[in-house]
């Protein structure tokens, strides 16, 4: 009887514990915003500033892929243990009615009694009611037994039920975010076509007119050799009429006090880098990626997206961070600009969907967008700061 409660309670926890998952997944679980009608750009410029937008959108859409496979895995995970808690619950059925065949059939000296068989076999009314108290008690106790083995399967069919759906609702919005990527993926496309047709048109314009520009200062200069040839033989010959004996020696050209060359500017001091812990694992090893691509949805070791990144430098120190940078966000404790430190981590966007690594100097290393490789920048680069979390040290 113990072990059939004991199931009862589990079956009722589970069920808790996987319901309250899925209301806390319900935030990736979000309907996804539909994206922006294409647009036709004019010039370069509106092809280059479209790219860029939707670069963001696609790097949006990658973080809400990430959050919403890390629900799809969780809830693929609890509708198996729910699967497997059906079964042990099925089997408890089974078990508690084999356990009141043998309570029945051991009751007083494994004999079959029933309350007919009390009555007539009783030799007084003091020993019937005996008997009727024990087989009521007999059958209490069965009903208790078989109750609880059956709420302990009821309960773990609907936790069954209910994962089974969360995960169905899980995996419909990774397909949904997924043909998002596919058309953000077609729409960059596009407008990278147009921003080269256009570069190219804009190009050839501008060679045209620096053509004609050219031809046109090239006239106006040959007027004016022209005219200075013309006055300077009319010069000449008024001059040769006078009998000039001497003339002054024309003055040395004057020297110029200025240096020859500008002196380069120095170049900028290097960034302060962490120098022990699982910060400055992190930190280092982010920063030994600078030059590789950003690619969408990367994660190392040749290509990364930001939470990406981030989520390979820290795993090299031995700290396991979420995938989605909204997640990595939400890790660690806040710390303020004033106290960052090399190997905090810098959020953007609200919600957010891009994150760094802090590397001190008021600099960070990230992977920036789609065409762009892992870099340092200054945390000012990217827009307003939305998280700043110390995950480590």
């Amino acid at each position: 009887m113990a072990s059939s409660h004991t199931s009862v309670r589990h079956g009722r926890n589970g069920r808790r514990a996987l319901l309250t998952l899925f209301i806390a997944g319900g935030v990736a679980l979000a309907p996804v915003p539909a994206l922006a009608a294409p647009e036709t750009p004019t010039t370069s410029q509106e092809a280059a500033e479209l790219i860029a937008a939707r670069g963001h959108d696609l790097e949006v859409v990658t973080e809400k892929m990430h959050e919403a496979t890390d629900v799809l895995t969780s809830m693929k995970a609890e509708s198996d243990a729910a699967a497997a808690q059906l079964v042990a619950a099925e089997a408890s059925v089974v078990e508690a009615r084999d356990h009141v065949r043998q309570v029945a059939r051991s009751a007083f000296t494994g004999e079959q009694l029933s309350s007919l068989q009390a009555m007539l076999t009783s030799s007084s009314a003091d020993e019937m009611l005996d008997r009727m108290g024990t087989l009521d008690s007999i059958a209490g106790h069965n009903n208790e037994v078989l109750g609880a083995a059956q709420q302990a399967s009821v309960a773990a069919d609907e936790a069954k039920a209910v994962a089974a759906k969360a995960a169905a609702d899980a995996e419909a919005q990774v397909a949904e975010v997924a043909a998002q990527q596919a058309d953000l993926n077609e729409q960059i496309a596009e407008y990278q076509a147009e921003y080269d047709r256009l570069s190219a048109e804009e190009r050839e314009r501008a060679r045209i007119l620096a053509e004609q520009h050219a031809a046109a200062e090239a006239a106006a200069a040959a007027a004016e050799r022209e005219a200075q040839a013309a006055a300077a033989a009319e010069r000449s010959s008024q001059a040769a009429s006078r009998d000039e004996r001497t003339a002054a020696p024309a003055p040395a050209p004057a020297r110029s006090s200025a240096p020859s060359a500008v002196a380069a500017a120095p170049a900028p001091s290097a960034p302060v880098v962490a120098s022990s812990g699982a910060a400055a694992t992190a930190v280092n090893t982010a920063m030994a990626q600078r030059g590789k691509p950003y690619v969408w949805a990367a994660t190392g070791p040749n290509a990364y997206d930001c939470s990406g990144l981030v989520k390979y430098s820290y795993a090299s120190a031995g700290v396991d961070l979420p995938r989605s940078s909204r997640a990595q966000a939400a890790s660690g404790r806040a710390v303020s600009r004033g106290e960052l430190q090399p190997g905090d981590l810098i959020a953007f966007y609200s919600p957010v969907s891009h994150i760094g690594i802090y590397i001190g100097g008021g600099q960070m290393v990230h992977a920036p967008t789609s065409g762009d490789v892992v870099k340092v920048a200054s945390i000012d680069a990217m827009g307003p700061i939305t998280a700043m979390r110390r995950v480590a040290g």
